[in-house]
């Protein structure tokens, strides 16, 4: 059974950082992950994509601040945050699919949620100003 169980988040001032984690050793396939988030209100989001070797796609909202990688076992998905804004304030998941090609989960500016199979619980990440 595949589960992808996060970490991290939590409340930071403006201009700071957070590292998020998801454990994602039960998804033993060619993949891509994902981190989405979601404010209140909002419809959730793509943040930004990686693939098995290592290629990533980012939200312009986040580019060069934010950061997808996996650690050299590629059991633990993550995303450093910095710099911070309060407009990032949101529920953060990670996700998971089975298809190893990016374009199966963006084009043009579009994520695309359905073609995740598995999702993790989400963390909340807060930043005040």
């Amino acid at each position: 059974q595949v589960q992808l169980v996060q970490s991290g988040g939590g409340s930071v001032q403006s201009g700071g950082s957070l590292r998020l984690s998801c454990g994602v050793a039960s998804f033993r396939r060619s993949y891509c992950l994902g981190w989405f988030r979601q404010s209140p209100g909002k419809e959730r989001e793509g943040v930004a994509l990686i693939d098995s070797e290592g290629s990533t796609i980012y939200a312009d909202s986040v580019k060069d601040r934010f950061t997808i990688s996996q650690d050299n076992a590629k059991t633990t998905l993550y995303l450093q945050m910095n710099s911070l804004k309060p407009n990032d304030t949101a529920m953060y998941y990670c996700a998971a699919g089975d298809q190893d090609w990016l374009p199966v989960y963006y084009s043009g500016g579009y994520f695309s949620e359905p073609d995740f199979l598995y999702w993790g619980q989400g963390t909340q990440v807060t930043v005040s100003s």
